[in-house]
């Protein structure tokens, strides 16, 4: 996909844009079903919660205005912990992560988690989502290493590639994720 994530926000904000939508849904339901459960909901709460977390931005997204001196991320968190806490208000029940809690209250425990959950699963989806733009060869050679953490010397001679070419296939693929998550890691 060629289109940056500030410009997935912007599609979302147009006439019926399916491929915008099916995309959005992609990257953001497993963050979202993560943040659920990571605030102590079973499997099928943390399906209901997702289910009215996106019923909702299918409202309010496409009169969503993205401006990019302020944090996507901290404006899905508050949606959703704001769908959470109407849930508990509304089955009048008592926080899960501390039954003494205020369910306006989050404690910094959970935002940490929140933190690293939020990162941690829109890069590996977006990496999921920008694999195919790669040859294989570029892929592997990013791969092992970004994550798996080996020289490009090492890299370059298990796949027959010289070290620029690893440090090259690296960078083409470190850039396209920064485009992809553009705006959203901020």
């Amino acid at each position: 996909m060629d289109q940056t994530s500030a410009s997935l926000l912007e599609r979302l904000r147009g006439p019926a844009d399916d491929g915008a939508w099916a995309r959005f849904v992609e990257l953001y339901t497993p963050l979202l079903f993560d943040w659920a459960r990571g605030v102590g909901l079973q499997e099928a709460d943390a399906a209901d919660l997702v289910q009215d977390v996106l019923t909702h931005l299918l409202r309010v997204l496409p009169e969503f205005h993205y401006d990019s001196g302020r944090s996507f991320r901290a404006w899905l968190r508050t949606v959703t912990l704001n769908r959470w806490r109407a849930g508990l208000r509304k089955r009048a029940a008592q926080p899960v992560i501390d039954a003494a809690a205020d369910p306006d209250e989050v404690p910094a425990e959970a935002e940490a988690f929140w933190e690293a959950d939020y990162r941690r699963h829109l890069t590996g989806r977006a990496l999921a989502l920008i694999q195919a733009e790669f040859q294989p060869a570029t892929w592997k050679a990013f791969w092992e290493c970004v994550v798996s953490g080996r020289g490009a010397a090492e890299v370059g001679q298990e796949l027959g590639l010289k070290p620029g070419a690893v440090r090259a296939a690296k960078f083409r693929v470190l850039c396209r994720l920064r485009q992809e998550l553009d705006g959203l890691l901020d």
